[in-house]
């Protein structure tokens, strides 16, 4: 099976790759440790080669055990999630996914939030774009 999407990625595939995101790299007892609700330790292990297979994780051997690492960094598949997202539902418009994120969460915004957007609007107005 070649390379999926991060939103291709069912709801315990998400977690895992969260895990191991936040881990930087684990052993299947780790990532076991660290899910709500888990599963059993072959069913962890299964999707940690599923996710492999998938292209989103690698693995090495450390001791008797295997690590699991992914595959980009967490910024890049953000970024990669991010845009399909905006490419699939909102017509490749970065300001309609922002307007609907906005009003979504508007009240949970802080003033550090709204600044931050604020200056990243004004830093796109100068470079023009």
């Amino acid at each position: 099976m070649g390379k999926r999407t991060p939103l291709d990625l069912g709801r315990r595939e998400r977690q895992i790759m969260e895990t191991v995101y936040a881990l930087g790299e684990a052993s299947v007892g780790e990532v076991l440790e660290a899910l709500p609700d888990p599963p059993s330790y072959s069913a962890v292990r299964a999707i940690l080669n599923t996710l492999e297979e998938k292209g989103h994780l690698r693995r090495k051997k450390s001791g008797k055990k295997f690590l699991y690492l992914p595959t980009v960094s967490r910024d890049r598949a953000r970024r990669s999630v991010l845009k399909n997202l905006v490419t699939t539902f909102f017509n490749g418009s970065a300001a309609q996914a922002m307007a609907s994120l906005m009003e979504m969460d508007a009240e949970r915004l802080s003033d550090e939030d709204l600044k931050r957007l604020s200056d990243l609007i004004e830093d796109a107005k100068q470079r023009g774009r």
